[in-house]
């Protein structure tokens, strides 16, 4: 299809443009504005000049055909899994690392919910236990800063205690880059690596010094410098963006209502930059901030990028979820820490399980289930969805499953929050560290959580 001035398209031509959303474009975009492109799937695609999808072309009579069936289809209740059923769980996939997983935990929320939620009675689904259900009728989302309380019914199992690390003083956001390049090499991750001082970094020291035996003075550049050296090298790296990097697929963004969302065919990136950021380890900010008047969507172009160097390996036979560092430590079988990622534990209406729990199996890239009887009701979505696969997923790319129906640990569509905010119950780590964890980890190894 040429590319003409901007009129409204007629359902009445063989080619259609599709939104993101699945809505029909009235309007061909002005030449210049936008390029044709083709995402891994060989769809033919225009993007704009921010590397945004903004249509697909798709022939007339598919669209007009999937708009009748397909999205009716999509919304079907499941089969076979009545909705008050408390065995509402997937089968396990057929490999550790399998990429079909579909979950009904507790997801994150993006942004707040819209104002219109009309809170509705949910039988209860009975595990056994009572499941307190989150409440958004205040309009609070997923990350709000929620009062710091514990479920008093649990019983309380002090953490461990580390030696507390050295303040960090005065210094560069390219020193604080440094020492957080040092730390997430090492295994014990800073959460985003950003040029910025916080709480992730603190602990990330903590938990290092603990497992090694050594002190590590933050204020001290050149010896992290000299660290850095035996790692792998300086902390920041070039990287040459490829014609891959810029095709996607991506989205123009990611709606917060879920049937929207389950229309979606996946839920990837929404830009290049946020792409390479997770790549990278990087806030996408930070990334911008080094590389500043760059075209992240130009195959070809050099970009400054952190090097993360080799991802930590190891076997991992317990892992302790921390809620009062909010960090997730794991161990191996002779009880030495091997790695620490900053975390998003429970909240005071919904608490994270007390006690212990094993891991139950693990996917990478999974979908997701979406069931209000189960869940929590999310807008006017009363029916059972299905959302595809994506970093920009519910649980971002890992899902490891507890042996507590409806808990897990899993990735996240906002690493930069992590650590810093609360969670629906279950455990949430930046899609790169819930990675790292996933392939060091699998079922049976036991998980502890401890105040």
């Amino acid at each position: 299809m040429a590319l003409a001035p901007a009129h409204a398209q007629q359902s009445t031509r063989d080619t259609v443009l599709v939104s993101p959303e699945g809505d029909i474009l009235d309007y061909v975009p002005n030449d210049g504005s936008v390029r044709w492109a083709r995402d891994n799937r060989g769809n033919t695609v225009l993007v704009d000049n921010w590397g945004n999808v903004v249509a697909t072309a798709m022939p007339a009579d598919r669209y007009f055909a999937r708009n009748n069936n397909y999205r009716r289809h999509r919304y079907r209740e499941v089969s076979g899994y009545p909705e008050t059923n408390p065995d509402y769980f997937p089968p396990a996939p057929s490999s550790d690392f399998g990429d079909d997983l579909t979950t009904s935990s507790v997801p994150e929320m993006r942004e707040a919910l819209p104002g219109d939620i009309e809170r509705q009675t949910l039988p209860d689904a009975d595990f056994n236990t009572q499941q307190q259900m989150p409440d958004f009728s205040n309009g609070n989302d997923d990350s709000a800063a929620l009062p710091e309380t514990t479920d008093p019914n649990a019983e309380f199992v002090p953490g461990p205690k580390f030696q507390p690390a050295t303040a960090l003083g005065k210094m560069s956001s390219a020193e604080i880059t440094a020492l957080q390049v040092f730390l997430d090499r090492e295994g014990f991750s800073p959460g985003v690596i950003d040029g910025k001082k916080g709480s992730n970094v603190t602990k990330a020291i903590e938990a290092w010094q603990n497992a090694t035996g050594d002190t590590l003075d933050p204020n001290n550049a050149d010896d992290i410098l000299e660290r850095l050296r035996l790692s792998g090298g300086m902390a920041f790296t070039t990287y040459e963006i490829t014609a891959a990097d810029a095709a996607g697929p991506y989205v123009a963004a990611i709606p917060e209502d879920y049937a929207q969302k389950a229309a979606l065919p996946h839920l990837s990136y929404t830009s290049t930059t946020e792409m390479l950021a997770e790549k990278f380890h990087m806030d996408e900010a930070y990334l911008k901030e080094i590389n500043p008047g760059v075209d992240f969507t130009i195959p070809g172009t050099i970009v400054k990028v952190i090097d993360t160097g080799v991802p930590k390996t190891g076997k991992v036979a317990k892992i302790l979820a921390d809620k009062g560092r909010k960090q997730v430590l794991a161990y191996d079988e002779t009880g030495t820490l091997i790695a620490a990622y900053p975390a998003s534990i429970g909240s005071a209406d919904t608490p994270s399980p007390s006690g212990l729990v094993t891991v139950e199996r693990i996917a990478l890239n999974p979908g997701y289930t979406y069931n209000p009887k189960i869940n929590f009701q999310q807008g006017t979505n009363n029916k059972v969805l299905t959302l595809q696969p994506g970093p920009n997923g519910p649980v971002g790319t890992v899902w490891i499953a507890l042996s507590k129906p409806t808990y897990g640990i899993h990735g996240t569509p906002e690493p930069s929050k992590i650590g810093k905010t609360q969670s629906h119950g279950c455990i949430r780590l930046t899609n790169w560290d819930a990675t790292e964890l996933a392939k060091m980890t699998s079922a049976g190894v036991t998980v502890e959580f401890v105040d």
